[in-house]
């Protein structure tokens, strides 16, 4: 499981020359990292008398993001996962009409798995990006950098999500689904963008200018 792997570990790997893990489970490493800065500035902020006012509001940012962190780290192998069973789909043999539909079912199957993939690491960033604006704005300044930070992986992993979701689209047969999934996709685009500027514009706001 690559999420047990050491830094190192996981850093090799990705840098060798094997296809996994590649682009999405580092998109969603990123995303969890991003999650446990957040809720490393929670644990900054709360019981400290100065916002002593966002306690709760810090309490709750602290706990979604703590269940994100976990999400984004499974997703971390899922992601690997998901490509390897494309790959294994189409190494199926297609010497009949019979083994050629089999290999085509699977492949469309596997492909539909490793579009939905990073699609959930894609929205699980986007619900970190979207806390990390709150940390930014309500956290304990003297932590605001590392929300900023946070906001800035997340946004990361969120495109790095959607690149492999636009990637992967082609691949599934059904028009409908590919439009339901490309409309969430424009979404998250749209709403990612406008949440990382709010969280760079909060973060800057209140920390002394170099």
């Amino acid at each position: 499981m690559l999420e047990k792997m050491t830094v190192e570990g996981f850093l090799e790997a990705v840098a060798s020359s094997s296809p996994t893990p590649g682009g999405g489970s580092a998109s969603a490493l990123a995303g969890s990292l991003a999650a446990s800065l957040v809720v490393m500035v929670c644990d900054l902020t709360i019981g400290r008398e100065k916002y002593r006012v966002h306690d709760e509001a810090m309490a709750a940012a602290r706990q979604r993001a703590a269940a994100l962190r976990r999400d984004l780290l499974v997703l971390v192998s899922r992601d690997a996962s998901s490509y390897e069973a494309v790959m294994a789909a189409r190494r199926l043999p297609k010497g009949t009409e019979a083994e050629a539909r089999v290999r085509e079912t699977a492949i469309a199957q596997a492909t539909l798995f490793a579009t939905e993939t990073p699609l959930a690491t894609a929205e699980a960033c986007a619900a970190v990006l979207e806390i990390a604006v709150e940390v930014a704005h309500k956290g304990n300044v003297n932590a605001v950098s590392d929300a900023g930070s946070a906001a800035m992986l997340a946004y990361a992993g969120l495109r790095g999500g959607v690149m492999n979701i636009r990637t992967n689209l082609k691949g599934i047969p059904d028009p409908a689904r590919q439009e339901v999934i490309r409309h969430r996709v424009r979404r998250l685009e749209v709403d990612g963008e406008r949440r990382r500027e709010e969280a760079l514009a909060a973060v800057f706001s209140r920390i002394s200018p170099v």
